[in-house]
């Protein structure tokens, strides 16, 4: 796999380099052309904006098939490292999870803990960090500088766990750990709180922006104060040109 071992390979020193990487969010071919030609050098894909291309839902509710099938057109699309979220892994082992997703031309993972095929049950903090660290070695067997994001759902389902916060950060530690490149406690609500999961980790924390109205915690010169590493659309990219589209076509009505 020489071509996926040189994308690889630029994907983890983009993010060893200590600079805050923007990866904004595609899920086609179209948006990620127009994202490469606005001057990013790295893409993700989002399970939540490709089900709604698709015609599908979030939440592993896709076939992984055809999941891979819009990866793979995406990657052999753009001349950039490209990152897949395959949320909590669709039941598959770590490493037939890296051989499909690297055959597919991505790079890089987004995993979480939440288990959409077992009613929504979060993994334990170890058991989480196993997984991660199974995909780890997969990747490391193959010779492939692979980036994993490890994504916590902690701060999100607060209802679950008596210190939402405390419980993220000892599990982004623990993804730390295992092998992953990057952490994702998603749903971060203010400065405070962005800063204290960059300060328990020695690798990047990704946030969620939205393209026009950024992050609670602030703009990007904001986030980059903070040590933020990592920035992602999710779906807010997609959302919001469905905002825009809707409000300018209605003009026509």
């Amino acid at each position: 796999m020489p071509h996926i071992s040189a994308l690889a390979q630029n994907l983890a020193q983009q993010h060893a380099s200590g600079k805050l990487l923007v990866m904004p969010t595609v899920w086609d071919t179209f948006s990620a052309k127009v994202a490469v030609e606005a001057g990013f050098e790295s893409l993700t894909i989002g399970s939540h904006p490709v089900a709604d291309s698709i015609g599908s839902a979030d939440g592993e509710q896709m076939d992984f098939a055809d999941y891979l099938a819009v990866v793979q057109r995406i990657t052999s699309s753009v001349d950039v490292p490209v990152s897949a979220d395959v949320e909590s892994g669709y039941g598959l082992d770590p490493k037939e999870l890296f051989e499909r997703v690297a055959a597919a031309g991505a790079v890089g993972v987004n995993i979480e803990d939440v288990l959409h095929r077992e009613g929504g049950r979060v993994r334990e903090r170890q058991e989480h960090a196993d997984y991660i660290h199974g995909v780890r070695q997969a990747a490391d067997a193959a010779g492939i500088d692979f980036v994993i994001n490890g994504r916590t759902d902690a701060v999100k389902l607060a209802d679950k766990f008596a210190d939402p916060l405390g419980e993220a950060i000892e599990r982004i530690k623990l993804m730390e750990q295992a092998g992953a490149r990057s952490v994702y406690p998603v749903a971060l609500a203010d400065a405070d709180q962005v800063m204290q999961a960059v300060q328990s980790v020695g690798i990047p924390v990704n946030v969620t922006a939205h393209p026009v109205t950024a992050h609670a915690a602030g703009d990007l010169a904001a986030l980059r104060e903070l040590g933020v590493r990592r920035v992602s659309f999710g779906p807010l990219w997609q959302m919001w040109l469905v905002e825009v589209s809707g409000r300018q076509l209605g003009e026509w009505l």
